[in-house]
């Protein structure tokens, strides 16, 4: 073994959510006096770039490595991980992501990496889902799991879904939840009353959305809220930030609803901390989830949170404290919980401060790596 532990992070895409995020602050973040980092991941991502920039820092883009399930695709990829592998003659492989955990993983045991640790970021399985995909990637999961070292989840809930579902055994498990950076979403009031004043939010009631067009986020189910809630509060405004393949869907239901000027629909956007200074309150809709770095973030910024209560929410937002926990579809429930904080400011301010109270150990980041590398120690000696 080298002086330095040679790490390899691999992830299927560099988009812009908590997963990938977290991948990058921990490749630029790892001790280089005792870590040789290495990323890869597919290519095309909206992080690419910021990638690029990070020092000390080998990186493979590969153009083999996609997200679809495709025999020819995936084939090309494994054999492109392998080598790279084992041309860098990496000691420690760390996968995230259900694609890249499955192909890192294998392409780790064919070109004899000792170590081989994955994160789990949210099950690639979830209620609901077709029977014959959900039973292939438990199966997947199950297979994989029984040639990796540790099995890293971000929250108890993933680790409590995968033992249910037979993947890896209790002692494989490391629950580590994802973390944040506290400072980053907390502005002064001078940079809020600029937010404000540049997403037009000034004197609005707004309802902040960080989430893609995904199947996963159940993007209609905003749409659903607003329609609850604008009877109520008919100047509320909806600011969304994120893309995907439901966004048409989701404008011809606005357009429908006579809700366009509740929306502001603004792409994909990376200035999160103004965004969260613009708005008065964060609603996530997803069916599923790992930790969502949303939450996290608006919980940093002392905004109290609507959301559902899947996976490793709970876990960051208590019910009825830092915010209002709905099951999956019960779109005229969060309305309402959405009315309750942007009626009373004084229950928001009380919920904000709650959360922001509540970011203590992983929940920030840099203790997230101090943890993730301990098992980096613990695994190679």
């Amino acid at each position: 073994m080298s002086k330095r532990l040679k790490v390899a992070h691999i992830i299927t895409r560099l988009e812009l959510g908590g997963a990938q995020q977290n991948t990058l602050y921990c490749c630029e973040h790892h001790n280089r006096k005792k870590y040789d980092v290495i990323l890869i991941c597919g290519e095309g991502g909206q992080l690419d770039e910021g990638a690029r920039w990070i020092k000390d820092c080998r990186k493979y883009f590969l153009s083999e490595l996609k997200h679809p399930l495709s025999p020819f695709w995936d084939w090309m990829a494994l054999r492109r991980l392998t080598e790279i592998l084992r041309l860098e003659q990496v000691e420690l492989v760390h996968t995230h992501s259900s694609k890249a955990g499955i192909l890192g993983r294998l392409a780790a045991k064919r070109a004899g990496v000792p170590h081989i640790l994955h994160t789990i970021h949210g099950w690639g399985f979830y209620p609901g889902q077709f029977f014959a995909l959900r039973w292939l990637y438990q199966a997947l999961e199950r297979w994989a799991a029984k040639f990796t070292e540790v099995l890293i989840a971000v929250s108890a809930e993933n680790k409590e879904t995968g033992l249910a579902a037979g993947i890896g055994r209790p002692e494989q498990y490391e629950v580590i939840h994802s973390g944040v950076e506290p400072k980053k979403y907390l502005l002064s009031q001078a940079e809020t009353l600029a937010a404000r004043k540049k997403f037009k939010t000034e004197n609005r009631p707004t309802v902040l959305v960080l989430s893609n067009f995904k199947k996963q986020k159940s993007p209609l189910d905003v749409v659903a809220a607003a329609e609850a809630l604008a009877p109520r509060l008919p100047n509320v405004l909806f600011l969304w930030a994120g893309d995907g393949p439901l966004m048409e869907e989701v404008k011809k239901r606005i357009e429908i609803s006579g809700l366009k000027d509740n929306f502001n629909l603004l792409g994909w956007h990376d200035q999160i901390a103004e965004l969260l200074a613009a708005s008065d309150v964060l609603l996530l809709t997803s069916i599923y989830e790992g930790l969502p770095r949303v939450v996290l973030q608006a919980m940093a910024a002392s905004k109290p949170v609507v959301a559902t209560s899947v996976s490793g929410t709970p876990e960051a937002v208590e019910n009825g404290v830092s915010g209002f926990l709905h099951r999956p579809h019960e779109t005229a429930a969060m309305a309402e919980s959405l009315y309750q904080i942007l009626s009373k400011p004084a229950l928001a301010k009380k919920m904000g401060a709650a959360g922001k109270k509540r970011l203590t150990g992983t929940f920030q980041i840099a203790l997230m790596l101090k943890a993730i590398e301990k098992v980096y120690a613990k695994v190679a000696g």
